[in-house]
């Protein structure tokens, strides 16, 4: 037996072993575990997942085993993604940590900040937020104008940050700070402090799909040790902008996501019926679905050859660009055909005369719009993918 081999086969006697029968049906929104201090397990299972699964190095089953990862190698990561698939196990963690965070750790950050952070996210022990957008500073991002201003050793923070996502259940933040006023992009320093700092207060702000993820952060006088300051001093916006690398190629993933448990043309017929062959009943309909899955199809084959190429340090980041553009764009065309196909069940909003798969529906369009937006601009991306995947003029 190849060492190949008995990995897979170790990997599926512990899975077997240690994943909870109820990990391994359909996810449920409601069942994602975000961990942090104050995470709840509304099922008790995905707390054992997590654990057990975060002892293991599983949750971040490529970082390096001396900060909590699985020290895997890019073989034996993909074994197990496909034993996972296997016996269609949950995610074990939800984290900005594993998703963003984590990799500029990695590359950027002090060992003892590593040794301090990273295990701690591996384990889903502590919830992070991003500071990145301000009220002024959105696309422009490197207009932003939180300051931090050094005494003796710690750094004095002031600003505000906007649509910082779920600020108000997090334990800790990456945030974006200006170091130096007299310059624009060298003047920005990356920094890690905790949420429960005097001076962090938090306000949701509700969304049109009725949901309070964003919020409004205000920090007033907050000290952060000076020893939580990522990488050097005014070189903050490098960190930045791989981070968004990583952020933009995880947003991108919602361009796989699969429509229903049950395949969208099945879910159709629930509403449009189907014709004396079997098929829906609506031929411009089953085009539209058809063209989607085509297109959902192609997306997901070159999400998984970028995301290889990226472990495998080839290829370009700016491919992250690419991966965010056109995934938002497919997840909002996911949207509106469900939408579509439901007919009038796809405007409810609240009451008896929808099931609450068709509320998710109607309220998941409306948030969709914000694909496009979150995580950098279709516009700001088709810019990234026009000067640094296809060379052209800037002028």
């Amino acid at each position: 037996m190849s060492d190949i081999e008995q990995f897979r086969a170790e990997t599926r006697a512990w899975l077997e072993d240690n994943c909870p029968a109820s990990m391994r049906t359909p996810s449920v929104a409601e069942e994602m575990v975000w961990g942090g201090r104050r995470a709840t397990f509304t099922n008790p299972d995905s707390k054992v997942w997590l654990e057990r699964m975060g002892a293991k190095g599983w949750t971040a089953p490529m970082w390096p085993a001396q900060y909590g990862g699985g020290g895997l190698s890019m073989a034996e990561n993909a074994v197990l993604e496909s034993e996972l698939r296997r016996i269609k196990a949950r995610p074990a963690l939800a984290s900005f940590g594993l998703w963003m965070l984590g990799p500029v750790l990695l590359e950027f950050a002090s060992e003892s900040q590593k040794l301090e952070h990273l295990p701690k996210i591996v384990r889903g022990e502590i919830r992070w937020c991003q500071g990145y957008s301000e009220p002024g500073a959105g696309s422009d991002l490197a207009g932003l104008q939180t300051k931090a201003v050094r005494d003796g050793d710690v750094y004095v923070i002031n600003g505000q940050k906007v649509w910082t996502s779920y600020a108000d259940q997090c334990d800790w933040i990456f945030c974006l700070v200006r170091t130096d006023t007299t310059v624009k992009h060298n003047g920005i320093s990356f920094i890690l402090f905790d949420m429960q700092s005097p001076g962090v207060s938090v306000k949701p702000i509700k969304l049109i799909s009725g949901e309070s993820p964003f919020c409004e952060t205000f920090f007033d006088d907050v000290r952060v040790p000076a020893r939580d300051q990522v990488g050097e001093l005014n070189q903050g916006w490098t960190i930045a902008k791989r981070l968004l690398q990583h952020e933009r190629t995880n947003i991108g993933d919602f361009g796989t996501a699969q429509s229903p448990q049950t395949p969208m043309h099945e879910q159709a017929k629930k509403y449009i019926g189907e014709d004396a062959l079997g098929r829906l009943d609506d031929a411009a309909m089953r085009r539209e679905i058809a063209k989607y899955q085509v297109r959902q199809k192609a997306y997901g084959l070159t999400y998984a050859r970028v995301g290889q190429e990226l472990k495998a340090g080839l290829g370009d980041g700016a491919a992250s660009s690419i991966l965010k553009a056109v995934g938002a764009e497919l997840n909002k065309h996911r949207s509106e055909l469900m939408i579509d196909m439901m007919g009038t069940q796809g405007i409810g909003w609240e009451g008896d005369g929808f099931n609450d798969w068709e509320i998710m529906q109607t309220r998941g369009w409306l948030r969709s719009k914000a694909n496009s937006i979150e995580g950098g601009t279709t516009e700001i991306n088709k810019n990234v993918v026009a000067k640094n995947v296809l060379g052209l003029p800037t002028k």
